[in-house]
């Protein structure tokens, strides 16, 4: 996949960052309900795809802004959570979504990327891009603000 980029001077405080990421994102029933794939990892940023699926479609037939958003929420906090420490975990703290275009396509891919890695919290963006017969479309955009959590087991990873 291409077209995830992350600011160039993050480093990731754990170097199996990657195989963190991707244990964490196979527990998330969520990204498995969707039928999402973990596409890429590096430090400070994430792809998530997912095939376009009828049944999270909406009325119209588009797929349904709550997927939209769910994949780029996530895209996000494993984006942030590719440069915290081991034993740290990633929970939202708030997010503002921006609904671009209808998501008309065949495929979502949702990439997310860290904008300020601080030690308490981490501010991301994310995109989600459709594609389709007819090429590529941004869909979907997100802010989000996440937490880093420490020293509580059951939020690790």
């Amino acid at each position: 996949m291409t077209g995830v980029e992350a600011e160039p001077l993050f480093e990731p405080q754990d170097e199996d960052f990657a195989a963190r990421v991707a244990a964490s994102f196979a527990r998330q029933s969520a990204m498995t309900t969707l039928g999402a794939t973990l596409d890429e990892v590096t430090p400070g940023a994430v792809a998530i795809a997912m095939p376009f699926a009828a049944h999270f479609g909406q009325q119209h037939g588009f797929m349904h802004a709550g997927a939209v958003t769910t994949l780029l929420d996530s895209a996000c906090g494993y984006a942030a959570l590719s440069l915290m420490a081991v034993g740290s975990g990633v929970l939202t703290i708030e997010f503002k979504a921006s609904l671009l275009a209808p998501a008309a396509g065949d495929r979502f891919v949702a990439r997310g990327r860290v904008v300020k890695a601080g030690r308490a919290v981490m501010f991301c963006e994310g995109v989600a891009t459709a594609y389709g017969s007819d090429g590529a479309k941004q869909v979907a955009t997100l802010s989000a603000t996440m937490m880093v959590v420490r020293d509580r087991p059951k939020i690790e990873g």
